[in-house]
């Protein structure tokens, strides 16, 4: 019993953050609670697989419990005495009413109860997550492929690119970049030490197309002395969130990327998205196709 109970423990978790995989071994078990999360967690298509899945599974074990009994269900309209049993627990399980079938014997009604409370209990548990589905505020925020780091005013600057893809402004919005590496111990090994970045800005009240976050790399920076090889030894990720609220659906919004040190681009800058119209001062255009785009800097 011991060991069952320490296998059950041990099992292994896997959480995704970003690029980043962690797997979580000796937690404590899974709670039936959990499973709202995960469903919630599923994109569209697995979401749909899942609900489908679950109708034709709950249909096929109510038709086995109908032919069970030969006499349950009358109305019989196909050669097959299963088929059968299935389109009518479709019925029963929609709650749609009955056609040229229908339960006959006390067997018969006692499955279909259970089977119209079952599918009253899915539908309600199905129009729940469908709806927090639809409702659940999304970030349509796109960030750059990479980070750059190069001069801007004559100081070095790490920038990453961040986008607006909705079709309205992102009100009160707080940008932040945590940066974290490994540090060697005077006792020994490393430690993995964590850093706020500060920005030229970290929240700005409108925040409708693009814009660059920048962090200055001077003498009191994490970042000062950093190279190319030393951000790879210290196996360094950079976290980039942005916060804001959606003023159509006046909820708050986030979303996050991470960056490795191998989308970092030392002597780069990010090129020019924005043009102003010819005579029209207070127009711009945003090219969304180049937010990505770097180029040297000329030395």
């Amino acid at each position: 019993m011991h060991d069952k109970l320490r296998q059950l423990r041990s099992r292994e978790i896997s959480i995704r953050s970003g690029s980043v995989e962690f797997v979580k071994v000796n937690t404590d078990a899974w709670k039936w609670r959990d499973i709202y999360r995960w469903l919630l967690g599923l994109n569209w298509p697995q979401f749909a697989g899942f609900v489908g899945a679950v109708y034709v599974s709950l249909n096929l074990l109510f038709a086995v419990l109908y032919s069970i009994d030969p006499n349950s269900v009358a109305g019989r309209t196909s050669t097959s005495w299963f088929l059968d049993c299935f389109f009518f627990s479709v019925q029963t399980l929609a709650t749609v009413g009955y056609g040229h079938m229908y339960p006959q014997t006390l067997y018969g009604h006692l499955v279909s109860t259970v089977e119209i409370m079952t599918g009253i209990f899915l539908i309600a548990v199905m129009t729940g997550l469908i709806f927090v589905r639809f409702s659940r505020p999304v970030a349509r925020v796109v960030f750059s492929r990479s980070m750059v780091i190069g001069p801007l005013n004559g100081k070095p600057t790490l920038m990453v690119r961040v986008g607006n893809e909705n079709h309205h402004s992102m009100v009160e919005a707080k940008f932040r970049i945590m940066f974290s590496r490994d540090q060697e111990l005077i006792e020994g090994g490393d430690f993995r030490y964590f850093y706020d970045l500060g920005l030229h800005f970290d929240q700005i009240t409108v925040f409708p197309a693009a814009l660059t976050l920048r962090h200055e790399i001077d003498e009191d920076s994490p970042l000062h002395g950093a190279t190319i090889e030393s951000l790879e030894a210290g196996r360094a990720l950079f976290f980039v969130s942005v916060v804001g609220i959606d003023p159509v659906i006046a909820a708050e919004v986030q979303t996050q990327k991470d960056y490795t040190w191998r989308d970092v681009q030392f002597g780069h800058r990010f090129v020019e998205i924005y043009q102003e119209h010819k005579g029209e001062a207070r127009r711009l255009t945003v090219d969304y196709g180049r937010l990505h785009d770097t180029e040297p800097v000329k030395s």
